[in-house]
Parts: structure tokens; C-alpha cells; sequence
């Protein structure tokens, strides 16, 4: 079974990046990407991802009141 990782970061080509890195992973699936915090919250409640990779710095909600939120 894959682990399902869900990217968030403010900078697109941060988060491909990221995902591109996983992609070469076997037991790794990165089946969302958000550009912010209330968009990976949202997200987080679509796709269930097992893992949440977040930035801290990001517009509209930071990384860490996302993390808040998502417990």
C-alpha cells in the first residue's frame, strides 16, 4: 500500500519540485497539491492523504495555523 502525501506550498515550483523528488519513491503516491493552507485543509478533507508536507510561510494561511486546524 502507497502512502498518500498531500504537498502544500505558496511556490509551484517548490511544490513540483517536492513531488517530483517523491514520484521516484515506490511506496510514495502525491495525490494533491495546495497552494496554501485553507487550500490544503480543504484539500486534506477531499483526498485523506496520510501525510501533509507544509511550508510555513504562506499567504492566506500559514503552514502552522493550517496544522491547527487539521488535528
Amino acid at each position: 500500500m502507497k502512502i498518500k502525501v498531500l504537498i502544500a506550498d505558496d511556490h509551484q515550483l517548490f511544490r513540483e519540485g517536492i513531488a517530483n523528488l517523491l514520484f521516484s519513491a515506490e511506496n510514495i503516491e502525491v495525490i494533491a497539491q495546495a497552494q496554501d493552507g485553507a487550500d490544503a485543509i480543504e484539500k486534506a478533507k477531499h483526498f485523506k492523504p496520510d501525510v501533509i508536507l507544509l511550508d510555513i510561510a504562506m499567504p492566506v494561511m500559514n503552514g502552522i495555523e493550517a496544522t491547527k486546524k487539521l488535528k
